[in-house]
């Protein structure tokens, strides 16, 4: 997913303000791992939704889904 990151951001596609707020990436092992779920749920709803072309598309929808997992990952790390 990083990757797609990478590869949308040289495109000048996104920006993924979401992600970059999260101030975590792959590497910091000192994080949580319901912080590193999290931040992959974020991160893939941003690529989903710049591949989508309405909510109704494949990705549309796999965007609406990963949002909600995004907020259902933010209990996890509350607990």
């Amino acid at each position: 997913m990083v990757q797609m990151k990478k590869f949308f951001e040289e495109n000048g596609s996104g920006e993924f303000s979401q992600y970059q707020n999260l101030q975590i990436s792959p590497i910091h092992v000192h994080r949580s791992k319901a912080e590193h779920k999290h931040a992959i749920f974020v991160l893939g709803n941003e690529i989903a939704s710049l591949m989508a072309h309405d909510e109704f598309s494949g990705a549309g929808r796999t965007s609406v889904r990963l949002q909600e997992l995004a907020f259902r990952t933010m209990d996890e790390m509350v607990k």
